[in-house]
C-alpha cells in the first residue's frame, strides 16, 4: 500500500475524515500524565495539529514510517520533534512521555500488538496510551467504496479484515500488550459532502489501499467501480458519519 504520496493528497482523501476525528478522540482520551505527548503513526499531521494547540509544539514528538509525511509536519508544525521511524521501534527512552496516542494506524502496524507495548514502553507510570480505527464492518467512511470493489471483484482483500477494525479486536490487543486498565469507546463525526465527486475524486490519488486498488484498474473497470460507490450512496448532498473503535489504557 503506498503512504508514500504528497501530504495533500493525504488530506483531501482521509483528512477530511480524521481531522474531525481527532477532536474527539482527544476529547476522549484525555492528556494522560500531562507533556510531552507522543503521536504514533502520525501521518501529515491531523492529530498532531491538535496536540500542539494543546501543548505548544516543543512539548510534542511525533513518527510516521513515510518520509514525505515527516516532512510535511516539518513545514506545518515547526518545532515539533518529528521522526522517521516505526511504531513497534520507537527511537525514545523508557518512560519520556505523559501520553502516546495512534490515531488509525493500528491497523497497519506490521506487528500491532508490539506496537502498542512499544508505545507502553515510552509512557511513564500513571500516563496514557491511546489508539483508535474505523470501524469497518459498519462505520468506515470509505466502507461503501469496498463494498463496491468487492461487488465487482470478489477476490479483493477489504480493509474489514484487519486487525482491530472489529468489536472488541482493539481491546483485545491492548490486553495482549501488557495492559489491564482498560477503556472503550465508540466514537462518530460527520462530515458534509455537497456532490459525490467531492466524495470520490479522493480515491483517484493514489493513497493506501484503496488508491492502490483504483490506480491498478482500467480506465473501463474505474468507471464501473465509480457507478457502483454512486448506486450506494445517497443523492448530494449527503452526510458521511463514521464510527472508529479506541481504546485507552493507564500505564
Amino acid at each position: 500500500m503506498s503512504f508514500e504520496v504528497a501530504a495533500r493528497a493525504y488530506d483531501r482523501y482521509m483528512g477530511r475524515f480524521s481531522q474531525p476525528l481527532a477532536a474527539e478522540f482527544l476529547a476522549w482520551a484525555g492528556g494522560g500524565d500531562g507533556p510531552p505527548v507522543l503521536d504514533v503513526g502520525c501521518g501529515p499531521g491531523a492529530l498532531t495539529t491538535r496536540l500542539v494547540e494543546a501543548h505548544g509544539a516543543e512539548q510534542v514528538s511525533a513518527v510516521d514510517p513515510s518520509e514525505a509525511f515527516v516532512g510535511a509536519i516539518r513545514e506545518r508544525l515547526p518545532g515539533t520533534d518529528v521522526v522517521v521511524a516505526a511504531a513497534e521501534r520507537l527511537p525514545f527512552g523508557d518512560g519520556t512521555f505523559g501520553a502516546a496516542y495512534a490515531q488509525l494506524v493500528v491497523h497497519f502496524m506490521a506487528e500491532p500488538v508490539a506496537g502498542l507495548a512499544e508505545m507502553g514502553r515510552v509512557v511513564r507510570p500513571g500516563g496514557t496510551v491511546a489508539a483508535c480505527v474505523w470501524d469497518f464492518a459498519e462505520g468506515s467512511p470509505i466502507g461503501p467504496f469496498w463494498d463496491a470493489a468487492h461487488e465487482l471483484d470478489p477476490s479483493v482483500r477489504v480493509e474489514a479484515g484487519r486487525p482491530g477494525t472489529g468489536p472488541g479486536q482493539l481491546v483485545a490487543m491492548a490486553r495482549d500488550a501488557g495492559f489491564d486498565d482498560l477503556g472503550d469507546a465508540l466514537l462518530g463525526v460527520t462530515v458534509p459532502m455537497a456532490t459525490f465527486e467531492e466524495w470520490w475524486e479522493p480515491f483517484t490519488l493514489g493513497v493506501g489501499p484503496a488508491g492502490d486498488h483504483v490506480a491498478r484498474l482500467s480506465p473501463g473497470a474505474r468507471e464501473r467501480l465509480r457507478d457502483a460507490c454512486r448506486r450506494r450512496l445517497p443523492d448530494p448532498p449527503f452526510d458521511v458519519v463514521a464510527r472508529a473503535w479506541a481504546v485507552r489504557a493507564t500505564v
